[in-house]
């Protein structure tokens, strides 16, 4: 059997429904990765035909037409007798795939080259993880998976014309974060063309996120991933091409549409919106600051988003000049000008003193600090006075004893307080340094490393996220258990550990 674009959801209609709702599975990822046995047409019309027959069992039925998600099998043990460092060396092999076979069936979109997937119920590759088990890979001096990796994003965009989420079918709608940029420019450390080697890719995806930006007006500001300011400035936001149930988390979605009070497929592009930004789920997105009912991504500005973007016109600017293309770099060098502006001027938050989501539809800042807003300091474009006041607020409301928490929040969310998370962690040591407080990005970067290493010495494992309020807790919220494996914590632990700040 071949890979489909279209996603289980898609192929299997009520049948996916059933067992969706049905619990068959207690994660309903697991029926979203499940491999069909024989052709999903056959599958569904022998459902259709049984279903209503005395003593049809519908677990049966999936086990008989079905396989469960491939795990690679590994009788690997952690020792919590060696140092952390050793641990995560000794684990990239069991979190690497090699490249798959174009005949992987099911719901994976077959990559060309070997990759690696953050850990757990997570088997796939994904787009702005990776970055971050980038920054791992290359202490661990493994420069052909990174490059690898990279290839594989490239041939995503050169398949679908953007990255999506992860290499899943029911992915296709959405992508996460674009670090592809900044991976180009991790790569460009020892490639030296590699701008020039991903210059269409690159475009590519930047046509991918502004996808429909010459529609916008001021009575319709809003097209996709690309919004209008008041002033007519242009920026972005996340968002998701489908306004229906997650397949991964299919029952989760289609119970709180039940409870909500939004219009259901309002309510699921919110969803899915935030499943791009990563961030899923946090108050971020949030009218009220608190409860998942009201849930508003698209109509959220988001700073991190804009951010990004902006280093990616940097990225085209450098690239257009690398290729001889003096008014394409130009013309990309006045839109990331441009942007830099629009956050600035719709993003700082004079009340709150911190960068802040803005509310497209108020034109005012959002009522949630979140970490969301060291990336203009990271990215080098806040003001000296700006940055102090970031940097007040880290401390005053972020640091915690085993390092700084997502948001101030606490709504039972997994991107909310107590958790904290590797790549914001790393993020905010980053930025915080670039602005000469050391002392608190030192701070930061012990006490991840010492949570880390208690952490593992206790259960031999690095973990999605961790507790940084209550140490003696583990992380929670979120839809699924807290996993262990884990690509970005692991990466993280090794980048602090080799660039210890003085």
């Amino acid at each position: 059997m071949t890979a489909t674009t279209l996603s289980p959801a898609e192929q299997l209609g009520s049948l996916f429904d059933a067992v969706q709702m049905h619990r068959i599975f207690p994660d309903s990822k697991t029926f979203a990765d499940c491999l069909p046995l024989q052709d999903t047409a056959g599958i569904y019309a022998a459902y259709l035909e049984n279903k209503d027959q005395p003593g049809f069992s519908l677990a049966a039925f999936v086990k008989e037409h079905f396989a469960l998600p491939h795990t690679p099998q590994t009788t690997w043990q952690s020792d919590i007798t060696i140092p952390t460092e050793q641990h995560i060396d000794n684990l990239w092999h069991v979190l690497t795939r090699p490249a798959d076979p174009q005949t992987a069936g099911g719901s994976l979109l077959p990559l060309p080259y070997p990759y690696v997937v953050p850990g757990g119920r997570f088997r796939e590759i994904y787009y702005w993880d990776s970055y971050f088990t980038m920054l791992g890979l290359l202490q661990s001096g493994k420069y052909t998976l990174i490059e690898s990796m990279i290839a594989n994003f490239g041939n995503l965009i050169d398949r679908y014309g953007f990255i999506p989420n992860g290499n899943r079918s029911y992915y296709l709608s959405r992508s996460q974060p674009p670090f592809f940029s900044l991976m180009v420019r991790l790569l460009s450390q020892w490639v030296p063309d590699a701008f020039l080697r991903y210059h269409d890719q690159l475009e590519r995806e930047y046509a991918f996120w502004m996808n429909g930006h010459q529609l916008l007006t001021a009575d319709s500001p809003a097209y996709r991933r690309v919004v209008r300011m008041p002033d007519g400035s242009l920026l972005n936001r996340y968002y998701d091409d489908l306004p229906t149930p997650r397949p991964e988390s299919y029952r989760e979605d289609v119970e709180l549409a039940d409870t909500s009070g939004q219009l259901p497929e309002t309510l699921y592009r919110h969803i899915r919106a935030a499943a791009e930004s990563g961030w899923d789920f946090s108050s971020r997105w949030f009218l009220d600051g608190q409860s998942m009912a009201t849930i508003a991504t698209t109509d959220i500005v988001p700073v991190d988003l804009n951010c990004l973007l902006w280093h990616l016109e940097q990225a085209l600017a450098e690239a257009s000049q690398q290729a001889g293309d003096v008014a394409r770099s130009a013309w990309y060098q006045e839109k990331a000008d441009s942007r830099k502006d629009a956050v600035l001027a719709w993003c700082w938050d004079e009340k709150q003193r911190f960068f802040m989501d803005t509310n497209l539809t108020t034109g005012r800042p959002t009522p949630v600090l979140s970490l969301a807003g060291v990336f203009p300091l990271f990215f080098g474009f806040a003001s000296a006075s700006q940055a102090d006041l970031v940097h007040q607020h880290i401390l005053q409301n972020f640091l915690y004893a085993g390092g700084v928490i997502t948001t101030p929040v606490q709504t039972g969310q997994q991107w909310d307080a107590p958790n904290g998370w590797a790549p914001l962690q790393w993020l905010t040591v980053r930025a915080l340094t670039r602005y000469g407080f050391r002392d608190t990005a030192r701070t930061i970067q012990r006490r991840w490393l010492a949570l880390n290493d208690r952490v593992f010495r206790e259960t031999g494992r690095m973990m999605e996220k961790y507790n940084v309020v209550d140490e003696a807790l583990p992380a929670g919220g979120g839809e699924y258990p807290t996993q262990d494996g884990f690509g970005w914590s692991n990466s993280i632990y090794l980048d602090f550990l080799h660039h210890t700040i003085f």
